[in-house]
């Protein structure tokens, strides 16, 4: 079938028919039948004469019978697909399919037009007198003035009536100059024209320019060619835009008229914005309609479900009824979380009230999870069958979107099906890019051609446990609120010579806060408070932890330790470190886990069962021999599994749980309250200045849910880790990773000052002289790239191809350099959207072996070099906001981990105009460009100038915008217009990704 527009969706402006085949990803003007492929064009067109023309009193206005709501036409799209009226849906137990329905304003509504809303009339006085209100009459007044200085006039014609493009230019192109022609015509044969003045838009604001113009004589002859030379000439990758204006005079009138041209060139590699440019126009993923799930039949669930023998039984754990209700509103999320603070969740959190407090915020969290899971439903899919098992494709499976392993359930029904009816299929197994579904016998018949709707649901296993420990009447106040009376130990616990002799990690036995660590836990008392090892980066806690525990094990014979951490990797680090330990170490994993997942050199620590089929499953062996192992090691999540097989509370003398800071306040829970007794002690590892836990839902983040247990702990005075050092924590300071001036920053900015570099310099100072180093002992590079970020079809991720062409040519830089050598494993690439993730590893396919990933894959890494490209490059100063423009760019710890990668060099490629709005960026790139390691187009501001922490820096941007857009405004008027441009008076208006998902197993 042809790609064309879907008949349904340019007549009604919505089409719901699943399966249809037609085009879908346009912006349709239903009474104007034009139809557009962004959103910025079909704004355009509505601000336009040619629709207020046919809509008398500007936009429509639709209604919606379902939320009996008026809404204005251009959002009805968002409004239908959005969770408010999802969530009406659902209460109702009908579908969201609503077709609009004409509504006439209420008496005590009125639309502005000028903002596109509907504005209640007991706030009309606020609204027309608010800063946004007056933002957008300026934007307004400014585009009707550019559209008009943009026509030809008095006789004359300038060429390129679209502006000035230069495309795409291969920088060595750029460097030399690149030139065009204007051709300007006077057309009136009487009429004495000259060209007074070229003036670029950028000089007028005090900014740079990187066009030119220039003509040879000021006269404009009748009926020739008049030509205007454009120059372009730039140094430096990235997207340039300028504004020509040019000022005529017509001498017989005494009149001066100007006419404009935008300008616009991208330095870059052609064959990159070829390969990566967007694939379809963004549009923001339309959620399918859900309806009700009235049956339900179930599949068989694969064996690995059955791998373990459970003694005790799982609570189910449901979301409540009231607190669904409440999440499914689709309020502001601070509404929605005061909601919760007022009518859910307990006045005051203390032992009595912890448990409710988190399964609250575990629930809202859960809520969120399926509601992103939701996103990834597939309206169209094909099954493949291979004897008992069905085939299904999953998109972005390589890439954990969605998250899906074995013993998931996944819904299917076939289109033409009963209504409400689905078939649930368990998956049996996970490939690369497919998994395997097994359905009940009664499952209708199948052919190739058939289509069906596939659902996900979240696999709630690992929430129930986090459920079943918050539920646990063990709730000690010195472990969930520990003060000064849970820590008996008046001195410092001494680092012995025994110990010091004893030690198995001589590396360690230099390193005092190390030893101090060391000696601290093992000499704590039982039922102490919780110890914490706050470990900077590169600074060694799981070195220590590694060590503390081998120190239990040879001092305390009746010891029994679990050893967890947030994610499998971490826990594979820790039990690979203690394989010294033989037969006394266990490493569990969930039945659920693939064996090829799991290093061989990890597999003797492991217990296997045969299932049916006669596949291996990882499971536990008998209590007897289990209780006899010293330390085992596991997930904080699996780690409650040893509960339900019937180990007894107070088994573990110690529990550990490594990077704490990674997990949530319930996971380091299940770890914790049902393996714990009295006399269990508890220790920490990990750094509150890092990433902390993955949370989906704002809600939990408004509330806190993104606090680890470790970070709460830290937050109180009896963690404070000068005056009770050593007592319940050692901070350690000797980082063994990165170059000083790498160290530096973050040091100066997170950690006081008090690290030490104390890195392999054969190592750290490897890149010193390298030969794009712009100081050639300082080695950090920041590259100034003013890009451009795009998104692409759904998908919310940014991506930014003058960056990805710049990562390119360092990694060609490091890898092709004969005396600065390095190995393709030894480079790590890290940026904050998957979208960029994605096509940097298609740029590098050359390089195998590079990682390339998020923030959150690089936690507990280190590469020789590190290069970090941010993205981000927004031009929209009309929508200019610093929360929406850098998202999670602009967080602290993002930073602090992405920066703290590099060994030996750190290089970070961006857009200085848009980062230097946080100040923690600006403070950053101060640093780097006051000791001379800059590439590209200089800053904009004073380096020298003191950073204002509160910022502000995105409003100073705006405001010029604004009035650069007044004055241009105002010389248009002036020179040409007249009272062409309508005043917008108050009285004549005719005028809301890359989280990644935490591993659940």
């Amino acid at each position: 079938m042809p790609l064309v527009v879907c008949p349904k969706l340019k007549a009604t402006g919505i089409c719901h028919q699943q399966g249809c085949t037609y085009r879908h990803d346009v912006k349709i003007c239903v009474p104007c039948g034009v139809v557009c492929t962004t959103g910025k064009t079909y704004d355009a067109h509505i601000r336009g004469k040619k629709h207020r023309s046919r809509t008398s009193s500007g936009r429509r206005i639709f209604h919606c019978s379902l939320c009996k709501r008026n809404v204005p036409e251009y959002q009805w799209d968002d409004h239908i697909y959005g969770q408010r009226h999802v969530g009406e849906a659902i209460r109702r137990g009908v579908s969201s399919a609503v077709e609009p329905e004409e509504a006439v304003l209420k008496a005590n509504e009125k639309l502005c037009t000028v903002c596109d809303r509907i504005i209640s009339l007991n706030s009309w006085g606020a609204h027309v007198g608010g800063a946004s209100h007056r933002k957008m009459k300026q934007f307004i007044a400014f585009r009707a003035a550019f559209e008009e200085a943009e026509r030809d006039k008095h006789g004359i014609t300038v060429s390129d009536e679209d502006g000035v493009d230069f495309g795409v230019i291969e920088l060595v192109h750029a460097v030399n100059g690149m030139q065009t022609i204007l051709t300007v015509v006077n057309t009136i044969p009487t009429a004495r024209v000259e060209v007074v003045e070229f003036r670029l838009g950028s000089q007028l604001t005090n900014g740079r320019s990187f066009f030119t113009a220039s003509c040879d004589q000021a006269s404009v002859p009748f009926n020739r060619d008049y030509h205007i030379n454009i120059e372009f000439r730039q140094s430096n990758l990235g997207r340039y835009e300028d504004r020509l204006e040019i000022v005529f005079e017509d001498l017989s009138l005494k009149k001066r008229f100007v006419i404009v041209r935008a300008l616009q060139a991208i330095v870059g590699s052609k064959e990159d914005h070829e390969q990566f440019k967007p694939r379809a126009p963004y549009q923001p993923r339309k959620r399918t309609t859900r309806d009700p799930e009235t049956s339900i039949i179930a599949g068989p669930p694969p064996a690995a479900t059955r791998a373990m023998k459970w003694v005790t039984k799982l609570p189910w754990a449901d979301i409540p009824k009231n607190l669904s209700n409440i999440l499914v509103g689709g309020e502001p999320v601070p509404e929605v979380a005061g909601t919760l603070k007022s009518t859910v969740l307990p006045l005051h959190l203390n032992p009595s009230t912890y448990a409710r407090h988190y399964q609250v915020l575990l629930w809202t969290e859960e809520f969120r999870m399926q509601h992103d899971l939701e996103s990834y439903d597939i309206a169209d899919a094909q099954l493949i069958k291979h004897g008992q098992y069905y085939h299904l494709e999953v998109p972005g499976l390589a890439e954990n979107r969605p998250s899906v392993i074995i013993g998931d359930r996944i819904l299917v029904k076939r289109h033409g099906w009963e209504k409400g009816k689905w078939f649930e299929g368990h998956v049996h197994f996970v490939r690369l890019l497919a998994v395997g579904l097994r359905f009940h016998e009664s499952f209708p018949g199948h052919t190739s051609a058939a289509r069906y709707n596939i659902r996900f649901k979240l696999n709630r296993l690992p929430l129930r446990r986090q459920h079943e420990a918050l539920s646990s009447a063990f709730s000690p106040s010195r472990l969930l609120f520990p003060g000064t009376r849970n820590v008996p130990v008046k001195n410092i616990p001494a680092v012995t010579e025994e110990l010091r002799d004893w030690i198995y990690n001589k590396l360690i036995a230099g390193n005092a806060e190390q030893l101090q660590a060391v000696a601290s836990i093992i000499q704590l008392p039982p039922g102490h408070a919780p110890f914490v090892i706050f470990g900077p980066p590169g600074t060694g806690k799981t070195v220590t932890m590694v060590e503390t525990i081998r120190q239990l094990v040879r001092t305390k014979p009746a010891a029994r330790i679990i050893a967890c951490a947030p994610s499998n990797s971490a826990a594979d680090l820790i039990a690979s470190r203690l394989k010294m330990l033989g037969p006394s170490l266990f490493r569990l994993y969930a039945p659920s886990r693939n064996k090829n997942q799991v290093p061989s050199e990890l597999l003797p620590f492991t217990h296997t069962t045969i299932s049916e089929e006669g596949h291996d499953l990882f499971s536990v062996p008998p209590m007897a021999v289990l209780r006899r192992f010293k330390v085992i090691v596991t997930t904080c999540v699996s780690a409650p599994a040893l509960h339900g097989v019937g180990l007894p509370r107070g088994h573990f003398s110690h529990v550990f749980i490594d990077e704490a800071g990674q997990a949530t306040e319930t996971e380091s829970m299940a770890s914790i309250k049902l393996l714990s007794d009295n006399n269990t002690n508890v220790v920490l590892s990990g750094d509150p200045k890092q990433l902390g836990p993955i949370i989906r839902s704002p809600v939990a983040r408004e509330l806190d849910f993104e606090l680890s247990y470790l970070e709460r702990l830290m937050k109180t005075h009896v963690y404070n880790e000068r005056s009770w050092r050593g007592k319940t924590v050692v901070k350690l300071v000797q980082n063994f990773r990165s170059h000083a001036e790498i160290l530096k920053f973050p040091n100066d900015h997170f950690y006081r000052g008090e690290l030490k570099a104390c890195g392999d310099t054969r190592v750290t100072q490897s890149y010193v002289g390298w030969s794009h180093l712009p100081n050639k002992r300082f080695p950090i590079i920041f590259h100034a790239v003013s890009g451009e970020d795009q998104r692409e079809a759904s998908s919310p991720s940014f991506f930014n191809i003058s960056e990805v062409t710049q990562v390119k040519k360092y990694v060609q830089y490091l890898r092709e350099d004969r005396r600065f050598r390095i190995t393709n494993d030894e480079i790590g690439i890290i940026a904050p959207y998957q979208a960029q993730c994605g096509r940097i590893r298609r740029a590098l396919t050359d390089y195998e072996g590079i990682k390339v990933g998020s923030v959150e894959e690089f936690q507990g890494q280190e590469r020789r070099v590190i290069i970090i490209s941010t993205v981000r490059s927004s031009k929209e100063y009309i929508e200019y906001d610093l929360r929406h423009t850098l998202g999670f760019v602009a967080s602290p710890r993002r930073f602090n981990v992405a920066v703290t990668r590099a060994q030996a060099l750190l290089i970070v490629v961006g857009d200085p105009t848009v980062i230097s709005l946080d100040p923690l960026w600006r403070k950053f790139l101060n640093h780097v460009y006051n000791n001379r390691a800059w590439i590209g187009d200089a800053p904009t501001w004073d380096t020298r100038a003191a950073i204002r922490e509160n910022g502000g820096y995105d409003q100073e941007v705006v405001e010029v915008v604004m009035d650069d857009m007044n004055q241009f405004t105002r010389r248009m008027t002036a020179l040409t217009l007249g009272d062409v441009i309508p005043q917008l008076d108050d009285d004549d208006v005719d005028a809301n990704e890359d989280r990644p998902w935490r591993e659940m197993e």
